[in-house]
């Protein structure tokens, strides 16, 4: 991961914190060019200022964590493969004649175990994503994922995915080249795969796009990422023909994380620094790393047969509500 020091992106409710941090320099700087000690009151003031983003991001709406989770400096699959991993070599290609960018992959080590890591890559910038097609893969992007599933299914290598797009691309281009097939196929196959798949949801899982690398035996979701079947600005022109309305889809979705663990859709819940995982991308790194290690050490003593039936039982309880009459 890059270290080095940038402006930072601010978001609507993080300007208060702005504020609070411009003060805080203002000050630092008139003591120091009038030769006076004022470290008790920056402290007072960053004390304040640590409180104050607690208290920001421990209450967000659905509609903000969105927010954070579509931050342009929010770590990246391959950021997180490259801070996780001992050893990391990406392959490309579906062997079909493409090698989609929005789609990366390929093997490595975590924790000195064998494993294939995949999943969405978005651009840092518009050029770049431009190039990664805003993390939206064509069917050749899944055709790749599952040319890497399969083989990691061949040589008994667990499969880490990192879901991170708005949903797959839609264009004409696309449909012509099977898109709807090509993660249908992914869905059947997962489902079939001997070998431990853990899935994380690490900033915007949107629609099949998401779901076309998102059967596993454990979903994981940073706190502040969302996961839903459609974006909320889709959504809201849909039902009310005015993409304004996108918080109050936001919320009638439950895209958030709390929402989906207490429906049974997410397994586990990762904590992210304060600020958001862009704050501190290695600390979110060892989160993840610590969970990923975790689960597959509690999956890798159940038998192959044992986990494709708790992987078919965690998807067919998707879903399932009971009706009470009144």
């Amino acid at each position: 991961m890059a270290t080095t020091e940038r402006k930072p992106l601010l978001l609507d409710f993080e300007k208060p914190l702005a504020e609070l941090a411009t003060r805080i320099d203002q000050i630092r700087q008139l003591a120091e060019e009038n030769g006076v000690d004022v470290s008790g009151q920056i402290r007072q003031l960053e004390a304040r200022a640590t409180q104050l983003r607690e208290e920001i991001f421990s209450s967000l709406s659905p509609s903000q964590r969105l927010q954070v989770a579509r931050h342009p400096r929010r770590p990246s699959t391959l950021d997180y493969i490259q801070a996780i991993s001992d050893e990391w070599m990406e392959l490309h290609g579906d062997r079909g004649g493409f090698d989609d960018p929005a789609m990366v992959g390929g093997v490595g080590r975590l924790d000195g175990r064998p494993v294939v890591m995949l999943g969405q890559q978005k651009g840092r910038d518009t050029k770049d994503n431009i190039a990664r097609n805003f993390g939206m893969p064509y069917p050749g992007g899944y055709r790749k994922a599952l040319r890497l599933m399969e083989h990691a299914n061949k040589f008994g290598m667990p499969i880490i995915t990192f879901i991170d797009t708005p949903g797959a691309w839609s264009g004409v281009e696309a449909e012509h080249q099977g898109q709807g097939e090509a993660i249908a196929y992914n869905l059947r196959e997962m489902f079939s795969f001997d070998v431990p798949i853990i899935c994380t949801v690490i900033g915007e899982g949107g629609s099949g796009g998401a779901l076309g690398i998102g059967v596993g035996d454990r979903l994981l979701m940073f706190e502040h990422s969302v996961y839903t079947v459609a974006t909320p600005e889709a959504c809201a022109a849909i039902l009310w023909k005015d993409a304004a309305k996108s918080p109050q889809a936001a919320v009638a979705l439950k895209i958030v994380s709390h929402d989906l663990y207490s429906l049974g859709i997410v397994d586990q819940i990762l904590s992210e620094p304060t600020g958001g995982a862009h704050s501190d991308p290695l600390k979110a790194a060892t989160t993840l790393k610590t969970a990923l290690v975790d689960n597959l050490d509690e999956l890798s003593t159940l038998t192959s047969a044992q986990r494709r039936q708790l992987r078919y039982e965690k998807f067919r309880k998707i879903g399932v509500f009971t009706e009470v009459e009144h």
